[in-house]
């Protein structure tokens, strides 16, 4: 009788998916569908090479095991960057990783990742169903882009946004030190979509509007607007602070960072150097101090800085995906349905997983100003829920306590 289950993490980090995962264990043992669980090192590679652990010990062990990985950053189980190929082109991945599931009883896996996972679980899904398999196959979602079709937000991104937000106040205040005019452009990751460059725009107070102007992948970047937006901006104010997206491109498609870009397996464009890009740009047509910022992976796993509302959603969806699972769904991803903004308020359902996989998910064009600089009050509206209250960490020496990763070193 099948009724052990594996779980694994793909994709990029973020500060939450490791909530997720704990959230798996937790359901696992409260559950009386599944009696063991097991992690998979380095995603799906994991089980194609039989490199797994038991993370049943995690659930029983009386130290609060599950409450220091719901609050470690990255991915406790390690990630990869596999593209399945297509099951009828190349069966043999397929017939590998199925052989495993029968070798360890496996009646359900779950994945926790961002688009290319989600094709990775929609993929092995129609296997299943291809070879009459009974191995339910649920997604879990997770990407600090927020790109992820369906749901309403993704985990992961709340504290991103946080983090960027956090920044940008603080780079505020030190660029407002100086008493001489000033540029501080600062690049924020977003290939495709505007999201976490859009968080930026929570910094604002009463006191500083920083980010002066903001700029999108989602509409056609403009040199020349952007000078005279700079300029424009010059007449109020001595600093002007910019968050720009790592993706913006002009209106033929092509990046700013084009002359940097490279392309992963997937065949995503691995952009940066778009803020250096426009710094040099700056100090080519005005005669003003400028500096560039790129905030690269550190919002991705500041775990310091979590947002509680990101790591509860988190942990509520891996409980759910072994709900769903134990509901014999699959093909399916636990979604994040908003209900209300003020108060804040959202419930988990399951969504099938091929109206997510291969599909990205841009910030509404209402959501952006006419101007294309800045975003609306509704971004705003939308955003700021998702960064609310602060988590309570372990500190030995002045430095966190996370789980340790023994396992992939």
């Amino acid at each position: 009788m099948k009724d052990n289950c594996i779980v694994a993490q793909s994709g990029g980090p973020t500060v939450a998916i490791n909530a997720s995962l704990a959230g798996v264990i937790d359901g696992v043992k409260k559950s009386n569908s599944f009696t063991r669980v097991y992690g998979a090192i380095h995603g799906i590679q994991g089980v194609l090479e039989d490199n797994l652990m038991d993370l049943s010990l995690i659930a029983l062990s009386k130290f609060p095991m599950v409450n220091t990985l719901e609050l470690s950053p990255a991915m406790y189980l390690g990630s990869c960057r596999y593209k399945l190929p297509n099951y009828k082109d190349d069966p043999t991945p397929y017939e590998t990783i199925f052989k495993r599931f029968d070798e360890y009883n496996i009646a359900a896996f779950f994945y926790i990742g961002g688009n290319d996972s989600m094709d990775t679980v929609n993929k092995l899904n129609a296997y299943a169903k291809e070879i009459g398999s009974d191995t339910r196959i649920v997604g879990i979602p997770k990407t600090i882009d927020n790109d992820l079709m369906v749901t309403d937000h993704t985990p992961g991104f709340g504290s991103a946004a946080k983090y960027v937000a956090s920044t940008m106040l603080e780079i505020a205040h030190d660029a407002y030190i100086y008493n001489i005019p000033s540029i501080v452009i600062v690049e924020i990751m977003g290939r495709d979509a505007g999201w976490l460059t859009a968080a930026a725009s929570l910094a604002r107070t009463e006191y500083s509007p920083a980010p002066h102007l903001i700029y999108l992948p989602e509409v056609a970047f403009d040199e020349e607007q952007f000078i005279s937006d700079i300029k424009d901006k010059l007449t109020t104010t001595k600093t002007v602070i910019v968050a720009v997206s790592e993706g913006i491109r002009d209106k033929d498609g092509n990046y700013i960072s084009a002359t940097t870009a490279a392309a992963d397996r997937f065949g995503h464009m691995q952009l940066s150097g778009t803020g250096k890009a426009l710094e040099l740009l700056v100090k080519e047509k005005l005669d003003i101090k400028v500096r560039s910022i790129e905030l690269n992976v550190l919002q991705r796993c500041s775990a310091h800085i979590a947002s509680r509302t990101d790591i509860n959603e988190s942990f509520a969806l891996g409980q759910a995906a072994v709900k769903y699972a134990g509901e014999n769904m699959s093909g399916i991803m636990a979604t994040i349905e908003r209900i209300s903004n003020d108060p804040y308020q959202w419930c988990i359902k399951p969504t099938s997983v091929d109206l997510v996989a291969n599909k990205a998910k841009s910030i509404p064009l209402e959501w952006i100003s006419p101007s294309k600089n800045d975003v609306t009050a509704d971004m705003e509206a939308y955003l700021r829920p998702l960064i609310i209250g602060e988590v309570s960490l372990q500190y030995k020496d002045g430095l966190p306590m996370y789980l340790p990763i023994d396992h992939l070193l």
